[in-house]
């Protein structure tokens, strides 16, 4: 480990203290993990505290953790990551925070810290359903206003509920239900004991 990325992880351990609920570091990257109801004081703090000023905020994304290792995760399933640029010290961060309702999931919003955040929330709250409490303007961004669900969860269905078409006889869009038949996704070789065995095929 370089001894920069040593300083950075000395820092945050000496500003944000108890805040930090874990702190990993993995291929020279640092990721920390704060609890929903520090995530705004510490966002705050990365931004403003001299030793750190992460000016920058690079992208926010949802995570769906359901399926994580193949069923065996055991906490909090939807999370809120960000990416945080220094450029006065020249580093990153990955910032993570999860929701602490499963049902019904919100995190605070950062917009006021870092207005780029803005649509990166919306992003995230359109495909996952994360609420950003506080945003100005939480609304759908990438899918229709009268799209039901959030495509990115992973218990959507990969057809989806719905589908568009163009109806001539009513001259406009119309939505009906999906009329995609099912169809075996899983190649020969994994479904098949006998794949590519001389005599079977």
């Amino acid at each position: 480990m370089s001894q920069k990325l040593e300083r950075l992880i000395q820092t945050l351990k000496d500003v944000l203290g108890e805040k930090l609920k874990s702190l990993t570091t993995d291929l020279g990257e640092v990721t920390i993990e704060v609890s929903a109801s520090d995530y705004l004081g510490v966002a705050r703090a990365l931004r403003d505290h001299a030793d750190l000023h992460f000016e920058e905020l690079m992208d926010i994304s949802g995570v769906d953790y359901s399926a994580y290792g193949n069923g065996a995760w055991t906490g909090r399933r939807f999370a809120s990551t960000g990416h945080l640029l220094s450029v006065r010290h020249n580093w990153r961060l990955r910032l993570k925070v999860f929701a602490d309702d499963d049902d019904f999931p919100v995190v605070d919003s950062v917009v006021e810290i870092w207005p780029s955040a803005n649509w990166y929330e919306r992003e995230s709250f359109d495909l996952y359903g994360i609420m950003y409490s506080g945003h100005p303007d939480l609304r759908r961004i990438l899918t229709d206003y009268g799209f039901v669900g959030h495509p990115f969860r992973k218990d959507f269905p990969v057809s989806g509920y719905v589908e568009m078409r163009y109806d001539p006889e009513q001259g406009r869009v119309v939505y009906q239900p999906v009329t995609i038949e099912p169809r075996e996704n899983t190649p020969r070789i994994v479904r098949e004991d006998n794949y590519g065995d001389v005599g079977h095929g």
